[in-house]
């Protein structure tokens, strides 16, 4: 670990703390100037170090600054590899890059941006600076394909928990990946995997996930109208990212281990979006309307259509229609 990150997590550790610089370099067992030199490179970063004489070095407490270190001390699960950058193409497309060069299970990859976010069917994902959560995280799964569909619906009900845990506003899932609060779009969600071929199970998947935390400035773009976000305004005092990272991940990885088991279905189908309401399915570029009636195990949706068919959707995107009047 490079000096400056040593700091860096001295600092995150005490958080609004002065630091001086000699005990600094004691605890990390480096130079004074070390540590000085350090403190600049984090400073040229962006991060609010203040520096005060005969008190030492002190990362403001209101700090909004996104690293591992700030993720880490929300982090309650032990083992995971957490890498910030501050741009990056895509979260996924970076991370799978990563695994086939044999990262392992664990591994996640978040950024400040995204020049080239990735949405389902091909979308890009819209992803301004400073105003959402953008992440992958890196699984190697004992999973066969036709079961990966359980990766998705785990992040969409960690996401959920997750918000309510740290903002406090309900959350809601509209089958089968995006979740929403106060009837606006909030996250979406974009799971991608590789196939052993001699297997036929999941040689490795990227769950990747995108948050809206608060309204971008100048707001979101016309086209986005069903886009809306976690706060109606960027909170004061809260390192909102950090925190919402940390508990995304906690959630996710104490579901992860008993994926077969699906021990997060209650929490996904009491929050669905869809259940009981009339839809419109989007299958194989067509739309005919139905009606959303329940959640079976393997999170296939059971919809009734217009002529009385109850079928069960592993597969496609649906919308919620206005009840007429």
């Amino acid at each position: 670990m490079l000096i400056k990150d040593r700091v860096l997590e001295a600092l995150e550790a005490n958080r609004g703390e002065y630091f001086s610089g000699e005990a600094l370099a004691g605890k990390l067992q480096v130079s004074r100037s070390a540590v000085w030199k350090a403190i600049s490179q984090l400073r040229e970063s962006g991060y609010p170090i203040d520096a005060v004489s005969n008190r030492g070095y002190c990362l403001r407490a209101e700090s909004a600054i996104l690293s591992p270190q700030s993720i880490a001390q929300y982090l309650t699960v032990p083992g995971l590899t957490v890498e910030v950058q501050p741009v990056v193409t895509s979260t996924n497309t970076l991370l799978r890059q990563q695994a086939e060069a044999g990262a392992p299970e664990g591994t996640v990859l978040a950024a400040v941006t995204q020049t080239a976010g990735k949405g389902r069917r091909d979308h890009s994902f819209f992803s301004p600076p400073d105003s959402g959560l953008y992440l992958s995280l890196l699984l190697r799964p004992e999973l066969a394909a036709q079961e990966a569909l359980a990766l998705t619906t785990c992040a969409a009900a960690a996401v959920a928990l997750a918000i309510e845990d740290c903002a406090g506003v309900d959350a809601q899932i509209k089958w089968v990946n995006d979740v929403f609060c106060r009837g606006k779009k909030v996250c979406g969600i974009l799971t991608e995997a590789a196939l052993d071929l001699e297997t036929g199970g999941l040689q490795y998947a990227i769950v990747g996930i995108g948050v809206n935390l608060f309204p971008p400035e100048g707001g979101f773009p016309p086209e986005l109208n069903e886009a809306g976000a976690v706060f109606d305004s960027k909170p004061q005092g809260l390192e909102s990212r950090s925190q919402l990272a940390g508990s995304i991940l906690n959630h996710f990885f104490s579901f992860y281990p008993n994926l077969a088991e699906k021990p997060f279905f209650g929490d996904y189908r009491k929050r669905s979006l869809v259940l009981g309401q009339p839809i419109t399915i989007l299958e194989r570029g067509q739309t005919r309307p139905a009606v959303a009636l329940d959640l079976e195990e393997d999170f296939s949706l059971r919809v009734r259509e217009e002529d009385g068919t109850v079928r069960c959707l592993s597969s496609g995107e649906v919308s919620v229609r206005p009840h007429s009047r």
